[in-house]
């Protein structure tokens, strides 16, 4: 495995030193499952947004789409725990 080096202010390291004891692991095994939850919080953050962009293009290049009081309706009721008909797909131009 490569090192790293990683320069870090003095207080975030005795942070990190800190809650790595806490968790009963090491200073070093702490920082790479941080780094490792921050890739992974960083990849779904991008295939989120490629997902936003497609649909948007889809939207944008078909004309459809869904009315956005219905889609908020819809998700309260959701949240609250009814059941629902999901709001109708149609054209929202001409």
């Amino acid at each position: 495995m490569p090192t790293t080096s990683l320069k870090l202010p003095e207080d975030l390291k005795n942070l990190a030193a800190d809650a790595a004891r806490r968790e009963g692991v090491s200073t070093h095994a702490f920082m790479v499952e941080a780094i490792r939850s921050a890739v992974a919080v960083a990849e779904q953050r991008a295939a989120f947004l490629a997902e936003a962009l497609a649909a948007r293009a889809d939207a944008i290049q078909t004309g459809l789409g869904v009315d956005s009081i219905a889609a908020h309706d819809y998700l309260r009721s959701r949240v609250r725990g009814q059941t629902s008909p999901r709001p109708q797909v149609g054209r929202w131009r001409d």
